[in-house]
């Protein structure tokens, strides 16, 4: 229940009246009427004596006759401004339990401190002043998958972005992180490498997979995965007789080179690669075999544009 209380403040030769909603604990809410303010009035009902006598009894239902719910009212009368307050926000519950995870979390970062970046402070201190790194790694978000960890990269030598299922969207999708990290990293930091690497087991690639093209979804996920629709078709066409796990595998590797062949939509990325001052990279990680794939986008016979509609990748590598 909700009382509403009115209270007379007794200042010198003119009095004022005051409104206070006081929510009770347990009870129903009830309607507060509205009543006019004094335009001076700012001051808080803390401290202040009322006047019991004059509790308005407007609204409050069976309340008023009610005499066994009076010392509620009376307490919620000296209470006043504090029990609102109390009644509006939400107290957060507090923790008490140590969380173990950031306790080996800042063992980890004292030894990271001590046996790496104090044995190396030169090179901290010149990459505290800038960067220059050589690639721009496109890398899934998952857990399993660490790129600098897995491939060993060191700080200041690769500008890294991570995305559900590693997509790079064509240029006309318009704005997002990936692409604004690519403007930067190929018109700032100028890398000369652009290396998109997928991996297996993919979740992402899996609901790109499972979905009904036609589908209208507000998931997030959903619409971000329709990004590699074009490699699913490809995979659609040439693995239909494969059973759907294999079938996902072949996805992950053809979303790939999808999102390659994207990167050329984007004016800049193409100018610096038709110059020879960029190259593009595909490579596939398989966390079951412990094995990694690489590979390099043809451009010249990509530029061509061969009738198949396919592309030509190079340079070839399989490390195991």
């Amino acid at each position: 229940m909700k009382v509403v209380l009115r209270s007379v403040l007794l200042l010198p030769k003119q009095p004022f009246l005051r409104s206070v909603t006081v929510s009770i604990l347990g009870s129903s809410p009830v309607h507060t009427p509205q009543f006019p303010r004094s335009s001076g009035s700012t001051s808080s009902i803390l401290g202040s004596k009322l006047k019991f006598s004059e509790i308005e009894q407007t609204q409050l239902g069976s309340l008023s006759s009610s005499k066994t719910n009076l010392p509620l009212r009376l307490k919620a009368s000296r209470e006043g401004i504090g029990l609102v307050q109390e009644t509006k926000e939400t107290t957060p519950k507090l923790i008490n339990k140590p969380d173990d995870s950031f306790s080996e979390m800042r063992n980890r970062f004292l030894s990271f401190k001590k046996q790496k970046y104090m044995e190396n402070l030169e090179c901290y201190k010149e990459l505290a002043e800038a960067q220059a790194p050589k690639f721009l790694v496109i890398s899934c978000a998952d857990s399993r998958v660490c790129p600098s960890y897995i491939l060993g990269f060191q700080p200041g030598e690769a500008f890294v972005v991570r995305n559900v299922a590693n997509f790079v969207p064509p240029f006309e999708n318009g704005p997002c992180e990936t692409n604004a990290a690519l403007e930067f990293s190929v018109n700032d930091l100028q890398v000369q490498n652009i290396l998109v690497t997928g991996h297996s087991c993919c979740g992402g690639i899996r609901a790109l997979m499972s979905m009904d093209d036609e589908e209208k979804s507000s998931s997030f996920i959903k619409n971000w995965v329709k990004v590699g629709k074009t490699a699913k078709s490809i995979t659609k066409a040439i693995a239909s007789n494969l059973s759907f796990d294999q079938q996902c595998k072949h996805c992950e590797k053809e979303s790939i080179n999808n999102s390659l062949l994207n990167l050329l939509t984007y004016p800049w990325v193409e100018e610096r690669v038709a110059k020879g001052l960029l190259s593009l990279h595909g490579g596939y990680y398989d966390f079951v075999e412990c094995t990694y794939e690489k590979w390099t986008l043809d451009y010249q016979k990509n530029s061509q544009k061969q009738e198949t509609g396919g592309y030509a990748i190079k340079n070839r590598e399989f490390w195991s």
